[in-house]
């Protein structure tokens, strides 16, 4: 599954399960399960199902913008390039591949090497060690 559909699946589940919690609380009102599994009198209240139903909503409505908020932050997490701070191979699919494999396998781009001028003139005046 990619990343960009997991979010979709999660807010999906999620906004189910809020439906289904309005949905039993206005079957709980229409067919008064109180009453039925213990008895008494039988009491139609539409102004607390409403309320109940508006307070659900209002609880869905914060929890769905946290849920994107969060979502979102993972997939910018996610993007980013775990790079080795010694060798400098890229992890990419649970390998840890050369700059030029990662570039070959990933973007099926071919790499060509070069100097950059700050090395180029560290190794003109003789000092190898490039950073």
């Amino acid at each position: 599954m990619t990343i960009e559909k997991r979010p979709q699946r999660i807010l999906w589940y999620e906004n189910v399960g809020f439906l289904s919690v309005i949905v039993l609380s206005w079957t709980n009102e229409l067919l008064d399960w109180k009453h039925v599994l213990f008895g008494g009198d039988t009491r139609l209240d539409w102004r607390e199902s409403a309320m109940e139903t508006i307070l659900v909503l209002a609880v869905w409505m914060a929890v769905h913008a946290v849920t994107k908020r969060l979502l979102a932050r993972l997939h910018y997490l996610e993007g980013f390039l775990r790079v080795c701070a010694w060798c400098k191979k890229i992890n990419h699919e649970n390998a840890w591949l050369p700059l030029e494999e990662y570039f070959s396998e990933g973007f099926s781009i071919d790499t060509s090497h070069g100097i950059c001028p700050a090395c180029a003139e560290k190794v003109r005046s003789g000092n190898a060690a490039c950073t």
